[in-house]
């Protein structure tokens, strides 16, 4: 039982073991290629499709970053490629109806195999093909960005809203870190957002299973902790791009995703800090402004929520509240990475900021922190309290 704990990261790909949870887990994903100079290994992982086209995507962004790589070392060895590659300039693509209708469009008949090659964006797009077609598809990894590489859900904008369509998971994930640490280091930056964020959404995952009697899987919260711990003892190591904290990163990322995959809900990695970025993410999208980096957003969110737990501390159960960080702690870790703390520095304006913690809770149907301040009645003493601290009293 839990041997997944003992397995080195790409060992776990197509895992299946009884858990002490007392579930049968299984994962998957047929490959996992994570490490220095994995890129050439798609070859081997591919060649299950090589007698159908393939469809490549990217961006003009993540074409130069491994997608020219990608192609050239498909096309050498004897696969037929169509390469569709966005051209964004330097603004970033937007995962709307527009994008993913764009992609249709250009799917040919006859496809055996999607390769995306991009991290959030372009991954959720190809998921969201993949699972609406049945053609498997690969991740080739550019930026240890998100958490989502390893996940079965696909952020989509419908309608100017942010929706967590069911997709599916990746027949493969490589992740060369030769690439990845040549990211732009906001691309990391965000990465390193989003994996703190599991320390609130952890806290809140152990809240809703003593509160709202959620079901809760100790293997998946041990393997994200494991995980989390040795990016924070990295922080430090990002802001030089060192190989093992780019390492660590994507690992922790990948396992987040692994956790999500064996227990099929996405509560070892989202809780309310979610809530907040996806709250900001669409007011920013509705008024036409193009939005922060998920992870980003994640990563300044978290700190708040741990004051939101700080706050509420009288009502929450103990267990969650020492998995909760502190504030300070949490700050303090953005900053050695040198990554944005404040809502501020993004372009959060107080009244948004203000509504997404009183409304925050109403994002996804889940339980969390806000929720609790919700019922407790004190949700808008908390949120005056964290604006104020932020904004300055009025």
């Amino acid at each position: 039982m839990n041997e997944i704990l003992e397995m080195t990261i790409n060992e776990m790909a197509d895992a299946s073991f009884d858990c002490s949870c007392g579930q049968h887990h299984t994962l998957g994903i047929k490959y996992m290629s994570i490490g220095k100079g994995t890129l050439p290994t798609i070859v081997d992982i591919a060649a299950p499709f090589k007698d159908k086209p393939v469809f490549m995507i990217s961006d003009n962004h993540t074409f130069e970053a491994a997608g020219e790589r990608t192609l050239k070392i498909l096309e050498d060895n004897g696969f037929d490629v169509k390469s569709y590659s966005f051209q964004t300039g330097d603004g970033i693509l937007i995962p709307d109806e527009k994008a993913l209708g764009r992609l249709f469009m250009e799917l040919d008949p006859g496809v055996g195999l999607i390769v995306s090659v991009g991290s959030g964006t372009l991954n959720d797009l190809a998921k969201y093909m993949s699972a609406r077609t049945g053609i498997p598809y690969i991740i080739v990894c550019t930026a240890p960005s998100m958490d989502g590489y390893a996940a079965d859900g696909a952020p989509m904008i419908k309608a100017g809203r942010k929706i967590s369509f069911i997709a599916t998971l990746p027949y493969a994930i490589v992740g060369d870190t030769d690439i990845m640490k040549e990211a732009p280091m906001h691309l990391i930056h965000a990465g390193f957002g989003d994996v703190l964020g599991k320390m609130t959404a952890l806290a809140d995952w152990y809240l809703a299973k003593e509160i709202a009697g959620d079901y809760c899987c100790e293997t998946c919260v041990t393997l994200v902790q494991r995980a989390l711990q040795k990016v924070v003892d990295n922080a430090a190591g990002l802001a030089k791009r060192d190989e093992n904290a780019i390492l660590y990163l994507i690992e922790a990322l990948t396992l987040t995703g692994v956790a999500m995959g064996l227990i099929g809900i996405s509560r070892p990695a989202s809780g309310a800090e979610h809530m907040l970025s996806h709250y900001w993410e669409m007011d920013f999208i509705a008024r036409g402004k193009f939005p922060e980096l998920h992870g980003i957003k994640v990563g300044i969110a978290t700190p708040i929520i741990a004051e939101m737990f700080e706050l509420m501390r009288d009502d929450v159960p103990d267990c969650a509240l020492e998995l909760a960080p502190t504030r300070e702690e949490v700050e303090e870790l953005l900053r050695t990475a040198g990554a944005p703390v404040l809502p501020t520095e993004i372009g959060i304006e107080r009244d948004l900021f203000y509504n997404s913690i009183i409304e925050g809770y109403t994002v996804r149907n889940r339980y969390s922190i806000l929720q609790t301040a919700v019922d407790k009645g004190r949700i808008v003493e908390c949120a005056k309290i964290i604006t104020d601290r932020i904004y300055g009293a009025e």
